[in-house]
């Protein structure tokens, strides 16, 4: 039942965990009066009942809640931490860097060599490969994160909670049978699931522990073996040698110790060499030499381990006896022959009995005292003599048991017991009278279940202690596909002994898994190439390893031949995925848009896109261009050939040009090309503003006939002269052309006009013109040369009567300015008293003083008369400096 259990929990679990949780909810949910008749008899129970259901009501609501919390919680750390969510590749390369951390130890004392390492490789691959570490009890994966144990002898891997109760289970079926006296008294071992190696009660694992035993509960590091502390193993190896394993923390085996000893051979006689101590024990291969047990002969065979063999050589040997004699064995001296001794007995009546045997044959066996038959009188008689009856009662107990032999002293055996009893059977349900030596079975059969607690015992008249059940067990075993072989059994089935290699899809690479993963388990990765024929018209497949399904698409380049007769370079396309479209109409806007569609279909080869030099139609570039569309084409640039006109080029787009065969310049205007309908634009001799009367022409232009209207030099006369003989001319021909032949208007920086004819450039500064100097008083005057004047090379000095005018010029303002000054006091003195006179309010006094008039002073009376012949004086002066500076 407990099995039964197991596997339907097994089944419930590889459902949806939200459907049980679902379920497990609702079941709880539920009220306590819709699970069956005690809700009713609850209600009938008054306030209390209904008050205590309640609370138990939600007692186990709380408790189904917390298991419901703690399942999925559960669920998602499975599914978070199972080994075999790495990426594949990622994994690879992690477990090649952990593996060779692990090793470097072990290998820097074997320079290198890892020989000795395949079997713990073998379950250090086992512990990374997704997967492939399974619990044999459960038929799970065993993760990282999970408590684990590890079984010593096979190096097995179990859930810590898994071997904990398979320990428990086991030791209870063993001590079930025992009476209370007897229990605890003997301590019975439990077996490892898989190889059955016994452990003590007191070995019943209860920690988690990592593969050497160091740490206790282990972290996870994604660095690590799993379930390894990471630190050396340290664990002595087996055999026992001395030294300890050098590995890290790793799962099964340790492997064969890589220290140097020196040891010598096995018989001693070469020298003593180092070697590795997993390999000291070494034969030098020369003759053993050792004497052999015969102690007439050496051992022959090559040096070797333990003791020698038997020896192998025959020699002719005497029996014990030393009657016969036979070639043996010199192994084995010692043999009897077949015949009886037959020597006579000291008693001198009797002869020795026994067959071939060494030393004396004893004392005669029926000298001394003997008994009779029953053993209840004693007689001493010669050996020649029988010991006669007593003729005593037998007494001997019989067969039964119970009664005694009824029958006078007698030789040979007694009779069977003839008395009648009342036998009660077996079983003890009946009783009947019978003879004593007959036994009583009723036709009763037993209905005590067995020791399966399955089937009944249905043996006739069973004591009670009914035999173990011999039917087979015939359960469906946790890999679910084979039946447990075993007798009818309590508790769960052993795991199934059975592997199922599952192999790639080429079948070369093959892994054994325990029965019943090879459903889960992932295909292991197969370093062989697949070696399917190709599906497309490629000759051969590009390499890639073997694999289930459709192999991947081919990548490698068509190479079919184009009808431009180049290879199509593009990916191989005999089997694209293209999407199917138009195959279904919606019914109406309710129905669901379906998810698209894709077939595999062969499609066309692109356009050639192989780069093909063309020049374009004006020949003005050369590009390369895709095969599919190499055809002369438009550079869009303009034409640019030379045209008719020899000045202008053709403005069209890039255009066909025929070309004539004539023409050997191949940039020559074609009948394609415009024509020029321009005006001439070619340069014209300098000074001639006039254009070309001509259209655009070659060569050069025709004179130039037209009149051209200039001014003179002086720029006062109009000139109209003709413009062939102006650009011709030379620079005295053009200087007299446009002279106006008058006098030249400008002035000279003296101030005078210029004497010469109309010209060009500036005048010269020699003025000839007669100028009169004055002094600087203006009073003098004399007539000079204006250059001379410009030049410096005349002045006119003042004489005595101009610095005597001068002085008195300077005595007059001298006192004008004194007058000013002393009228300018007196005013003031005048407005202050007037102002003082204001403030006394003597209104009269200040209208008397207002009506008296001023007495002038004797300048303000005779100043005009003064001042007005100086200032005449002076303004003389004035303009004779004037005069005299010009």
């Amino acid at each position: 039942m407990e099995a039964q259990w197991r596997q339907g929990g097994r089944g419930r679990g590889r459902g949806r965990p939200g459907d049980e949780l679902a379920a497990r909810s609702g079941a709880a949910a539920r009220p306590p009066a819709a699970r069956g008749r005690g809700g009713a008899r609850a209600a009938a129970a008054g306030p209390i009942g209904d008050r205590a259901n309640e609370l138990s009501s939600l007692k186990k609501f709380d408790e189904i809640k917390r298991a419901n919390q703690a399942a999925a919680k559960k669920l998602v750390e499975d599914q978070l931490s199972s080994s075999s969510e790495d990426d594949d590749d990622d994994a690879e390369a992690k477990q090649g860097k952990i593996l060779d951390k692990t090793f470097t130890i072990y290998t820097s004392q074997t320079d290198g060599d890892a020989s000795e390492l395949e079997r713990t490789r073998q379950y250090m691959n086992e512990a990374f490969q997704s997967g492939a570490m399974t619990c044999l009890i459960c038929i799970a994966s065993v993760k990282r994160n999970q408590a684990v144990w590890s079984c010593c002898g096979c190096f097995c891997i179990f859930h810590l909670v898994c071997i904990q109760k398979w320990a428990k289970d086991s030791l209870f079926l063993v001590s079930s049978p025992l009476t209370d006296d007897d229990f605890g008294k003997k301590d019975y071992p439990w077996p490892c699931p898989k190889c059955r190696f016994e452990y003590k009660r007191s070995e019943t694992p209860s920690r988690y522990y990592c593969y050497c035993g160091k740490v206790e509960n282990p972290e996870v590091d994604p660095w690590l073996v799993p379930h390894s502390c990471g630190q050396i193993c340290e664990r002595e190896f087996k055999p026992s040698c001395g030294h300890k394993c050098l590995l890290l923390c790793h799962p099964g085996p340790c492997p064969p110790c890589p220290k140097m000893v020196t040891t010598t051979c096995h018989c001693k006689k070469a020298k003593a060499v180092p070697r590795r101590c997993s390999a000291k024990e070494w034969s030098c291969r020369l003759p053993c030499g050792r004497t052999l047990l015969c102690g007439q002969h050496v051992c022959e065979n090559p040096c070797h381990a333990g003791d020698c063999q038997p020896c192998p050589r025959v020699s002719k040997q005497r029996c014990i006896c030393g009657r016969q004699t036979a070639e043996r064995l010199c192994a084995s001296p010692q043999w009897q022959c077949d015949q009886v001794c037959g020597k006579c007995l000291p008693c001198g009546n009797h002869t020795c009995e026994q067959v071939c045997h060494a030393g004396p044959c004893g004392d005669c066996p029926r000298s001394g005292k003997r008994s009779c038959p029953c053993g209840k009188t004693k007689f001493t008689l010669p050996c020649t003599e029988d010991v006669p009856t007593c003729g005593d009662s037998c007494d001997k107990v019989l067969e039964c048991g119970i009664h005694k032999c009824s029958q006078r002293c007698h030789r040979g055996p007694c009779e069977i017991c003839r008395q009648e009893v009342e036998k009660q059977c077996r079983c003890g349900k009946h009783t009947k009278r019978m003879p004593c030596h007959k036994p009583y079975l009723c036709e009763t059969k037993c209905t005590k279940i067995r020791d399966c607690q399955k089937h009944q015992c249905r043996r006739k008249c069973c004591s009670g202690n009914c035999p173990p059940c011999d039917q087979v067990c015939g359960r469906t075993l946790g890999c679910r596909n084979h039946k447990c072989p075993s007798g009818c059994h309590r508790g769960s089935c052993n795991p199934c002994p059975e592997t199922v290699d599952v192999k790639c899809s080429c079948g070369k690479t093959v892994i054994k898994v325990p029965c019943g993963r090879e459903r889960t388990i992932k295909p292991p990765k197969c370093k062989q190439l697949c070696s399917r024929p190709p599906t497309c018209h490629h000759p051969t497949q590009e390499k890639h390893y073997c694999h289930f399904g459709r192999c991947p698409p081919c990548r490698q380049p068509c190479q079919k031949t184009l009808t431009c007769g180049h290879l199509c370079p593009v990916s191989c396309h005999d089997e694209a995925l293209v999407k199917q479209t138009g195959s279904h109409q919606s019914a109406g806007p309710w129905e669901q848009p379906s998810e698209p569609v894709f077939i595999q279909t062969a499609l066309p080869c692109p356009p050639c896109e192989v780069p093909i030099p063309v020049e374009c139609l004006g020949q003005h570039e050369v590009s390369p261009l895709p095969c599919h569309s190499a055809n002369p084409y438009s550079c869009k640039r303009f034409c640019g050939r030379l045209l008719d006109c020899q000045n202008h080029t053709c403005m069209k787009e890039c255009h066909c040009v025929t070309k004539s065969n004539s023409g050997a310049d191949g940039k020559k205007a074609g009948p394609e090309c415009s024509q020029c309908e321009e005006e001439c634009t070619k340069p014209r001799p300098a000074g001639c503003p006039h254009r070309c009367v001509l259209p655009c022409h070659p060569g050069d232009c025709p004179s130039c006939l037209q009149m051209l209207k200039i001014k003179c030099h002086c720029k006062l006369s109009v000139l109209y002269i003709e413009c062939l003989k102006l650009t011709h001319a030379d620079v005295k021909e053009k200087e007299l052309l446009i002279s106006c032949r008058n006098q030249c208007p400008k002035e000279l920086p003296c101030g005078h006009r210029c004497k010469e004819i109309c010209h060009s450039g500036s005048c010269p500064l020699n003025c000839s013109q007669k100028v009169k100097l004055r002094c600087l008083c203006k009073r003098l005057k004399k007539e000079v040369q204006c250059s001379k004047i410009q030049e410096g090379q005349v002045s006119l000095e003042c004489d005595a009567l101009c610095k005597e005018m001068k002085r008195k010029a300077h005595e007059i303002k001298e006192a004008e300015a004194k007058a000013a000054l002393e009228e300018k006091k007196r005013r003031q003195q005048a407005e202050l008293e007037a102002f003082e006179n204001r403030l006394k309010g003597r209104r009269k006094n200040k209208r008397r003083k207002d009506e008296v008039e001023v007495e002038q002073s004797s300048w303000q009376k005779y100043k005009n008369f003064i001042m007005l012949p100086v200032f005449g004086v002076a303004v003389v002066m004035v303009a004779w400096l004037m005069v005299y500076n010009d």
